[in-house]
């Protein structure tokens, strides 16, 4: 089967070091981009497994170490909860020296807080690639498209006549560039578009767990949640620590 001369092979056999370079910087940014959606997709199903067990399984358990079991391990809604336990347990081991200074209220919102923020912030890692080829991919493809047009223009001027087997090969490089930016482009804002989505979800989550952690650990009991489906109060098994 014959090889086109205006295809990817051709581009490759006949561009020079710069067609070249932005041909291997657009994959290149395509496989990070591809990486993050993958791994970030998949780290968003582990921890929508995670809050699932923190809105029910979690709070139908009758101890906070069978409560944070069933949260799993490697997920923020794990290190929140264990952050709570921490803080609590903190508080109460010295009370004396710190109840002038912070009642356990405020002691275990900070903790909690900052337990959260780090979520988050672990939540963001890796964004910031998605964002930057998103932006920057269409215009590395149009430098390979003006680079392309450059030598359809100095392929007329070399040979004195505009025929089109002399800037066929020349504008087909610089077709070609400007679909890769886009293939590469479009992937990673739509990829970036889902996460962000998924992310403020997780943090939402997140803080109304907080929430009712923070509830449980100061009052001994979850604040009062009505279920959606039987339109009932649910009640609170588990139980703070040093309550009873």
């Amino acid at each position: 089967m014959e090889v086109s001369p205006y295809g990817l092979e051709s581009l490759w056999a006949q561009g020079d070091f710069v067609t070249k370079g932005v041909a291997v910087l657009l994959v290149a940014m395509s496989i990070a981009s591809w990486y993050v959606i993958v791994t970030k997709a998949l780290q968003l199903l582990r921890f929508r497994r995670a809050s699932d067990a923190a809105g029910h399984a979690f709070w139908d358990t009758t101890s906070l170490p069978d409560g944070v079991a069933t949260l799993g391990t490697d997920n923020p809604f794990a290190e929140v909860a264990k952050a709570g336990v921490t803080s609590m347990s903190h508080h109460t081991a010295h009370k004396g020296h710190l109840h002038d200074q912070l009642s356990v209220s405020d002691w275990v919102t900070l903790s909690l807080r900052q337990a959260i923020d780090e979520a988050s912030g672990k939540l963001q890692t890796g964004m910031a690639v998605l964002a930057s080829v998103g932006s920057t991919a269409p215009f590395v493809g149009l430098f390979g498209t003006v680079w392309g047009i450059y030598h359809a223009l100095v392929s007329i001027g070399t040979s004195g006549q505009a025929s089109i087997d002399k800037v066929a090969g020349p504008v087909g490089e610089a077709l070609i560039m400007t679909a890769l930016g886009l293939a590469v482009a479009i992937p990673a804002t739509f990829g970036y578009n889902a996460l962000v989505r998924g992310n403020k979800t997780t943090i939402a989550k997140l803080n109304k767990f907080g929430f009712d952690l923070h509830a449980l650990f100061v009052t001994g009991a979850r604040a009062a949640t009505e279920d959606a489906a039987t339109g009932t109060t649910r009640s609170t098994k588990l139980t703070a620590v040093g309550r009873t």
